[in-house]
């Protein structure tokens, strides 16, 4: 079974925040100003908002891709 997984490309990644604005169950900017995900593998109900902060990230950082 496939599932979606968050990737971030932490070269890419200045922490605008932009992605936790849009789907804040899903991603946090820690106290070291780095972004992370909170649920590397969101779930259904998640991955509209996640596909939302990926298209509105200003840097292009954030990825869904399937896995198995």
């Amino acid at each position: 079974m496939k599932r979606l997984q968050v990737v971030v490309d932490r070269e890419l990644c200045d922490a605008h925040g932009v992605c936790v604005s849009r789907a804040p169950e899903v991603f946090e900017i820690g106290d070291d100003d780095l972004m992370k995900p909170l649920a590397e593998f969101p779930g259904e109900g998640q991955i509209d908002a996640v596909r939302e902060a990926i298209r509105g990230c200003p840097k292009g950082a954030l990825a869904l891709v399937e896995v198995e």
